[in-house]
């Protein structure tokens, strides 16, 4: 019974952020995507490149939208994702034909690398997921997978939350970077 005990929870919800807050978070992550997307689209297109990848949604509601977090803040938000990617990357050499193994060992060893390295960022799960369901597109990238798109789209990202998070008065960011 005690163990169904700690599913009830043991504090309440956090209050709303105020609209300045708001607008600050939604002006980073379109700005961030934009810039991201905008080379994806527009200058790698033609070169059958990939920039843009799902995982960089959820950064973006960290590094724009929970700027104090600990799992946002560049060493996570960098090295998460470049972590994740060698070992997503790694995963999908080792079992190609095995999916469903590649896919499991990645995000589960993607994850403790992430907290043994102290840079746990929940998207890097993705990225790393990324790496082996990915399309062939991905798959051809290799280990440069590791550097276009995911380091490169993750620099852009940082470059504008450095930007955007400290215009406010009452925004910092980060609050640490190692």
């Amino acid at each position: 019974m005690k163990f169904f005990q700690k599913m009830k929870g043991v504090t309440k919800s956090p209050p709303r952020v105020s609209l300045a807050e708001i607008f600050w978070s939604w002006l980073g992550a379109f700005v961030g995507i934009s810039a991201v997307a905008y080379c994806h689209f527009n200058l790698l297109e033609p070169s059958d490149a990939v920039m843009l990848i799902g995982s960089f949604g959820a950064s973006a509601v960290l590094i724009y939208g929970a700027i104090k977090s600990p799992l946002a803040q560049p060493r996570n938000f960098l090295g998460g994702h470049l972590v994740s990617a060698v070992i997503g990357v790694t995963c999908y050499k080792l079992f190609p034909d095995q999916l469903w193994l590649a896919s499991s060992l990645a995000v589960s060893v993607a994850i403790a690398v992430m907290h043994a390295t102290k840079t746990l960022h929940p998207p890097g799960g993705a990225t790393a997921l990324i790496a082996v369901i990915g399309t062939t597109k991905v798959h051809h990238l290799g280990y440069l997978y590791a550097l276009m798109p995911v380091g490169a789209g993750a620099l852009i990202m940082l470059l504008v939350a450095l930007l955007i998070n400290n215009i406010p008065k009452k925004r910092s960011y980060p609050e640490f970077w190692f």
